[in-house]
């Protein structure tokens, strides 16, 4: 009798201690990436960008230009310059080159400070949306980066574009 009450404890500890592990997960996961091109949010802000930044950029690609147009003509004529011209020419080309580099440069600065800016808050949004559609799903676990697989059973993307698109 004590033997098997001895196996009886044993197999409601086995199984009693056992159920929670084998009970079922809910996972999702969320391709973030996604979520930020294909979101009315997201392609709010890349327009804003663009347009924030579109003359700027039109003034680079004109200054990239005339120094272009310069280097051909330095490269034409300029065997058949007089020395004093192509020296000013040169120094020209040279100055405008590193002109154009530091606007180049802030432009590049300015656009990834005002692009994280954005980023920033639409990410937030994004995360709220994410946390508000995972607690009322009751997920467990909801992952969004660096996922090397995730099957089209796990992948709650395009509910959270949906409601992401469908949001304020």
């Amino acid at each position: 009798m004590n033997m098997s009450r001895i196996i009886f404890l044993l197999v409601f500890f086995v199984v009693g201690f056992s159920l929670p592990v084998h009970a079922q997960s809910k996972i999702g996961y969320v391709n973030f990436g996604k979520l930020m091109e294909q979101s009315r949010q997201g392609q709010a802000v890349r327009k804003a960008l663009e347009s924030e930044f579109s003359s700027r950029d039109k003034q680079l690609s004109a200054s990239r230009d005339a120094i272009l147009k310069m280097e051909e003509k330095l490269k034409n004529d300029g065997s058949i310059m007089s020395e004093a011209n192509r020296v000013k020419l040169e120094r020209d080309i040279l100055s405008k080159k590193r002109d154009h580099n530091r606007l180049r440069d802030e432009y590049r600065e300015d656009i990834n400070i005002r692009r994280n800016e954005e980023i920033g808050a639409l990410q937030k949004k994004v995360y709220e949306v994410i946390k508000k559609f995972s607690e009322e799903k009751k997920y467990d676990l909801v992952l969004t980066q660096a996922v090397l697989y995730a099957s089209p059973t796990v992948d709650i993307t395009d509910q959270i574009l949906q409601r992401l698109n469908s949001s304020q």
